[in-house]
């Protein structure tokens, strides 16, 4: 089957999908790198700045910088954290928009699967760091604990086999332990850990659920908005029949992400 390219444009739309889900997760993931107070830090990958926003609040920063190819997410980002120390840029992550060894702490939430040479966009992401500093990412585990996708692309194999093909567990291979670390030993990082990251992801009734694979941010919804009415009724139902609704109508998944930290290493 063609594969729908997946669209990151409309900040509004994103938010309701997966930002809302990314922000808890931001906040244990600084809780684990554990960065002290006065950093500079660089968001690769910004999006609409659920990380940006976690660093702000929560990490006081001296000064950060975040990235993103999007210019409709950068513009989502600018208009919601309007801080003196942040700035945003359109750019992308595998030619980083800044001098070497500037950052304390490179950081990227949820974007390095994307990228096309994620490879390339860790080396910048080292070269953006100083000595000592700290490069870190995390992905969603789309082929496990991810459930809101994982149900969604079950069911949608369920119906029609090709879909299996654009299923971000199958897609992503990185977004796993194992390859992780390699991807972050391959760019010269020492020290490098891994470690899960889980969050609960309770939607108050169905629809809470479903609209925001309405909105074409992203593979899945990229997927929905590709199908035809009538197969997308179908789908929504079998989908509806595959969640644990309770007795008034909400249904509780779990949101795993696997999150990985290195250091550079001195010569």
């Amino acid at each position: 089957m063609a594969r729908p390219s997946p669209v990151w444009a409309d900040g509004s739309a994103y938010e309701p999908y997966v930002g809302r889900w990314s922000r808890p997760v931001a906040q244990q993931f600084l809780a684990w790198l554990r960065v002290a107070d006065g950093a500079a830090w660089l968001d690769v990958g910004c999006g609409t700045g659920a990380l940006s926003q976690a660093v702000l609040t929560g990490a006081d920063p001296s000064a950060l910088i975040g990235v993103d190819p999007s210019v409709g997410f950068v513009a989502y980002a600018r208009a919601q954290l309007a801080d003196r120390r942040a700035r945003f840029l359109v750019a992308d992550a595998r030619r980083l928009p800044v001098v070497d060894h500037r950052f304390d702490a490179v950081a990227s939430g949820l974007v390095l699967n994307f990228v096309p040479d994620p490879a390339q966009a860790v080396r910048e992401m080292v070269r953006a760091a100083r000595p000592g500093g700290r490069v870190a990412a995390y992905v969603w585990d789309y082929a496990g604990k991810m459930e809101l996708m994982r149900r969604f692309w079950d069911a949608a194999a369920a119906l029609d086999p090709a879909a299996a093909q654009l299923d971000e567990g199958r897609q992503f291979g990185i977004c796993q332990p194992e390859p992780l670390a390699g991807l972050f030993r391959g760019a010269g990082l020492v020290d490098v850990g891994v470690r899960p990251i889980e969050v609960p992801t309770r939607f108050v009734d169905f629809d809470d659920y479903w609209t925001p694979f309405l909105g074409g941010q992203g593979p899945a919804p990229g997927y929905v908005r590709s199908l035809e009415t009538a197969d997308r009724a179908l789908l929504r139902e079998e989908v509806r029949g595959r969640l644990p609704v309770a007795a008034d109508g909400s249904i509780s998944l779990v949101a795993r992400a696997w999150a990985v930290s290195g250091i550079p290493a001195t010569s």
